[in-house]
């Protein structure tokens, strides 16, 4: 089955010109615990372990993992000819270090820009700009294969209760602000759920 779905995925690949392409575990937040409609590298590797990335290209597929996940992950991968690289790991390559291993002249990585953190973005961006590599970020090829998809959380947010969040968020706002002001700061940026 895993190989039937990187099969499908290579086709689009090949039909948008792709020789690469990233999978992380993300949301459009970056959060790590992701909703069912984002287990992307989980539909396309059959890895459930919380984090990890998979890179696809037209003759092979890894995952990336760190040392919470290798017995995990050596488990679900079996049969799948996903490789399995262990982060952090002696003589193991990082994606971008695989990445620029197997990326020639003239040839398109890919991913999809809503879960790409910008700064990983921008850093192939920059990594590829003088080597003649194109970076695109409009493609969810997963997306295009799945074709029982979860459909994308509806559920409102809420505030949790102060019990659990330690003060208010007027307090904290308050507290922020004051920060600010010490700071001459008219505007704070956050940019992540955590935040």
């Amino acid at each position: 089955m895993i190989k039937d779905k990187l099969q499908r995925l290579r086709e689009n690949m090949k039909a948008k010109n792709i020789f690469a392409y990233v999978i992380p575990s993300a949301d459009f937040h970056q959060s790590e615990y992701v909703g069912e409609y984002f287990k992307c590298r989980q539909f396309i590797s059959g890895f459930t372990g919380s984090a990890g990335a998979v890179v696809v290209t037209l003759d092979e597929a890894g995952l990336w993992t760190d040392g919470r996940y290798f017995i995990q992950a050596e488990e679900q991968l079996k049969g799948s000819t996903i490789k399995l690289f262990k982060m952090g790991e002696e003589g193991v390559p990082t994606i971008e270090q695989y990445l620029n291993s197997v990326l020639k002249d003239g040839d398109t990585l890919a991913f999809d820009g809503r879960v790409m953190s910008a700064k990983e973005g921008y850093g192939y961006e920059k990594e590829y700009a003088n080597k003649n590599i194109n970076v695109v970020y409009e493609y969810d090829l997963i997306d295009a294969i799945w074709e029982d998809r979860p459909s994308m959380s509806e559920e409102k947010a809420f505030l949790l209760d102060v019990k659990y969040a330690g003060e208010s968020a007027q307090d904290k706002l308050s507290k922020v602000r004051a920060i600010m002001k010490k700071q001459n700061s008219t505007i704070h940026i956050l940019n992540s759920l955590y935040d």
